[in-house]
């Protein structure tokens, strides 16, 4: 399956679909407000995996079924049998961690699209994605402080390169849930809009992206992948070469002759 053609592929709480070369990944558990189970980890993961290492692909957007949430957490209901032992908590823990890793290595532009409740791992999923446009009717929240759970350092390092270590503090703290103003004015979400506006907003600023030269977008996501690590770890050489990539590239000279004849460039990551 190529992201060239358009493509779909369904598992039980999760919907993928291919089109004109964006990636879209569902959540798909809209009883419990696509609450995630294991094995939604596991298979999001796996499609992340696929779509970040499709050369035709432009961008990845995430959302949740329906209209009442984008993630609202972990799914309860699969705690008797995915939290009943140790093992059990280190093979969900792994499985969470493993998705997360996935989104962070991802070389491509992602988007969380959120409409609803985005509470605890869900604004972990929607702060690992690079931007994140919000309906005025969204919520979120992290709910460790009121269920006794320690968050661990990286989720909370994540937390704080966004809003800050004040409004980090308050987050986790009060474990409250905040609107999608609040969420606007701390700098947790790009942009707030109408839910009616949120998809066309979406695919607008998908369109954008599109249409600019895949190359230097991979650049820039290469440099925020490195600086979303302690310094000690950073390694830029993949992003150098890209660099030194974009300066030899038929986009480059396509860039520069699409502006001298005033026509849009087409551009072939190439």
């Amino acid at each position: 399956m190529t992201i060239q053609e358009v493509a779909s592929r369904e598992e039980s709480t999760l919907v993928s679909e291919i089109v004109n070369n964006i990636a879209w990944i569902t959540f798909n558990n809209p009883d419990r407000m696509n609450a995630m189970s294991q094995e939604m980890w596991d298979n999001s993961a796996a499609l992340l995996d696929q779509y970040g290492e499709d050369q035709n692909g432009r961008a990845i957007v995430l959302k949740g079924a329906g209209n009442r949430a984008f993630v609202a957490g972990a799914d309860i209901s699969k705690f008797g049998s995915e939290r009943a032992s140790k093992e059990a908590m280190l093979s969900y823990d792994n499985s969470v961690s493993g998705f997360h890793s996935s989104l962070n290595a991802v070389a491509k532009p992602t988007i969380a699209q959120v409409n609803g409740y985005c509470i605890g791992g869900g604004l972990a999923i929607a702060i690992g994605c690079d931007i994140r446009i919000c309906s005025n009717k969204s919520t979120f929240g992290v709910p460790a402080a009121k269920l006794g759970i320690g968050y661990k350092a990286k989720g909370i390092r994540e937390l704080e390169r966004l809003v800050g270590p004040a409004f980090t503090a308050e987050i986790f703290y009060t474990a409250r849930q905040f609107n999608a103003e609040e969420a606007r004015v701390m700098g947790l979400v790009n942009r707030v809009v109408k839910e009616q506006d949120l998809e066309v907003t979406v695919s607008d600023m998908i369109a954008r992206i599109a249409q600019n030269a895949p190359l230097s977008i991979k650049a820039v996501k290469e440099s925020l992948i490195e600086s979303g690590k302690p310094e000690s770890e950073w390694d830029l050489s993949a992003h150098e070469a890209t660099i030194r990539q974009c300066q030899t590239s038929a986009d480059y000279t396509e860039g520069r002759t699409a502006f001298m004849e005033k026509r849009k460039p087409k551009f072939i990551g190439q």
